[in-house]
């Protein structure tokens, strides 16, 4: 779940970069990074930590060149440590190249192995780096072609930008599993993983780049290529339910509505006999609106979160219960004193969150907490990009509805039905992939971890 940026022919493409990073934050916490191309030679900066800690106005004043890829990483392959921070950038025998990748590639072990037999040498042990030894192997006689190449010799999610002296390449998976759109900014093309970084910057959003498709852009424009084979479509179900901003917009749908819409299904399927509906912050707020809209409840904010938490903290040697989620979260205890609540989060995964939560509400003096989840039980790990436990850390996998109410505590629990959220994408429901719900991944390579 990383955040990819670009621009092309801007004279400001580090600091806009910079920003459209700053707007995807949330998608990726580890570390960040930028490429630049002063069409004669590309500088690159990157480190491990938040875009906020990771620029300077010196490092940016030394990303030279009116070209830039950037990249704010959530680690699903390979270690979080600093050589796995992307862009990642190599020179080879075409010149240089930078990489930007959101996805997870499920035949990269394989592809690695056969490399390295052949003598070639890694320098990280994450999975995009497969992709440029295959392009570095490719015959062919473009940087397209052989990115082209690359490709079709991978499998998996991927949404891509490349950077070389004079190029930028764009491309995203035949499936279509992550988001990658196209805007512009006065003659400036821009890339960028949801629409929210394009708002920051007033670039005009034009279009979504299609599944399986390929984006040249150079001085002479832009030009597509669709060189893949039609595969069936599986976008990431879990993007509208978590992941992308809610003033995004991805997959020809606005992420506010459709997470709101998601709140009004599950009131309907799920009523609950209470006073009042709490989401939990934050990513649970627009369809906690729907479910209270729908059941004409108020809605009261009786979770507050502490937006100024760093990456880490020191906890008292005198060890305070909850802490971890404490430091995060507190309940507005005057509010609920007394009260049955019904509380709206988006998933559960392990439950251990929810079960400190929902035991923090009654300590605040809740007489009952009812729980709505506003997605289908998570009963299978992703391998598509998505840093999902293993199967046997999904309480879903081993466990009823009634059994995980019983562990966290709740009053009652009900989550969203499968058909219900297939309701809130209405036409387009075959296009998205829900494997974490069903266990029907769309290609043969996942087996179950």
């Amino acid at each position: 779940m990383c955040g990819i940026f670009g621009i092309f022919n801007h004279p400001e493409a580090s600091n806009l970069t910079y920003l459209g990073l700053y707007a995807l934050q949330h998608r990726g916490q580890e570390s960040a990074g930028i490429v630049s191309s002063d069409r004669k030679c590309l500088h690159h900066y990157r480190q491990m930590g938040l875009v906020s800690e990771v620029f300077t106005r010196d490092t940016l004043r030394k990303l030279t060149g009116k070209d830039a890829i950037g990249h704010v990483r959530y680690s699903t392959a390979g270690s979080s440590e600093l050589k796995n921070a992307q862009p990642f950038l190599v020179d080879y025998a075409k010149g240089g190249m930078a990489i930007a990748h959101n996805g997870n590639l499920t035949n990269a072990m394989l592809i690695r192995s056969e490399l390295e037999a052949s003598g070639s040498i890694f320098q990280s042990n994450m999975d995009t780096e497969v992709i440029i030894h295959l392009i570095a192997h490719s015959k062919e006689k473009t940087f397209a072609e052989r990115t082209i190449h690359g490709l079709k010799q991978v499998e998996g999610a991927y949404s891509l930008l490349f950077l070389t002296e004079n190029e930028m390449v764009a491309a995203r998976d035949p499936h279509g599993f992550r988001p990658l759109l196209l805007g512009q900014l006065k003659d400036a093309p821009v890339i960028a993983s949801e629409t929210c970084a394009f708002d920051l910057i007033g670039a005009q959003f034009l279009r979504e780049i299609e599944p399986g498709e390929v984006l040249l852009i150079n001085m002479d424009g832009i030009r597509s290529f669709k060189p893949f084979s039609r595969k069936r479509h599986a976008q990431c179900i879990f993007e509208f339910i978590y992941f992308a901003r809610p003033d995004s917009f991805i997959f020809n749908r606005n992420v506010y509505e459709v997470r709101k819409s998601l709140g009004v299904q599950l009131a309907k399927e799920s009523p609950a006999d209470v006073e009042m509906v709490v989401p939990i912050p934050d990513s649970g707020f627009p369809a906690t609106m729907g479910y209270a809209t729908e059941s004409k409840l108020p809605l009261e904010l009786g979770m507050i979160r502490n937006h100024y938490v760093g990456r880490t903290f020191i906890e008292p040697e005198q060890s305070i219960r909850h802490f971890g989620v404490k430091i995060k979260l507190n309940p507005v205890k005057g509010l609920m004193e007394g009260k049955r609540i019904v509380t709206v989060d988006d998933s559960i995964v392990r439950a251990t969150t929810s079960r400190k939560i929902n035991k923090m509400f009654r300590h605040a003096g809740a007489k009952e907490v009812h729980v709505r989840i506003s997605s289908p039980p998570i009963t299978h790990p992703c391998f598509f990009g998505i840093d999902t436990p293993r199967k046997s850390e999904l309480i879903a996998s081993s466990h009823s509805v009634k059994e995980i109410q019983r562990y966290i505590g709740a009053s009652s629990l009900h989550y969203l039905s499968l058909e219900g959220l297939m309701g809130c994408v209405r036409d387009e429901a075959e296009q998205f992939c829900y494997a974490c719900f069903t266990g029907d991944y769309c290609l043969p390579c996942a087996g179950e971890i």
